[in-house]
């Protein structure tokens, strides 16, 4: 196909389409990447997210770990209940609101979230080795720009 076969939507259109192709792509190789390590420690990416935001940010309501995973209710749900029933977490109830539960990591769920981070945080490490310093910085503020705007 020739280039002027191919539609435009206008320059800017089509560099941001293109962009995001880009940004598409690497995301969904680095997650299958990551998807591939964390199920080798028996965990889906979903159950990986509430455990890794329980053990950084500490005990949380299902709303907050919600938001902090950007999933659904109705996925969490199913995730927490799958995470307590196998002993990642514990649920207790929140002294400020009787009718809602707090979220908390238990010893086993700390354990395994111990044993694959620090490989975790290499494996980005080694995703983003194309870039410099700089380079990531500046990809950083842009991609944190891109996401405040909307």
């Amino acid at each position: 196909m020739r280039r002027e076969d191919v539609k435009s939507y206008g320059f800017k259109a089509d560099n941001a389409m293109r962009t995001w192709m880009q940004i598409y792509r690497a995301y969904n190789k680095i997650r299958a990447k990551e998807s591939v390590y964390i199920q080798s420690f028996g965990l889906t990416m979903n159950q990986f997210q509430v455990l890794e935001v329980l053990y950084h940010r500490g005990d949380l309501n299902i709303g907050s770990i919600t938001k902090l995973t950007m999933s659904t209710p109705g996925n969490i749900t199913v995730v927490v209940k799958n995470l307590k029933r196998d002993g990642f977490i514990d649920s207790l109830q929140d002294v400020n609101d009787k009718r809602a539960s707090i979220l908390s990591i238990t010893q086993k769920g700390r354990e395994v979230i111990e044993k694959l981070f620090p490989q975790h945080a290499k494996n980005f490490e080694e995703y983003f080795k194309e870039l410099d310093e700089n380079e990531l910085e500046t990809l950083y503020t842009l991609l944190y720009k891109l996401q405040k705007s909307q």
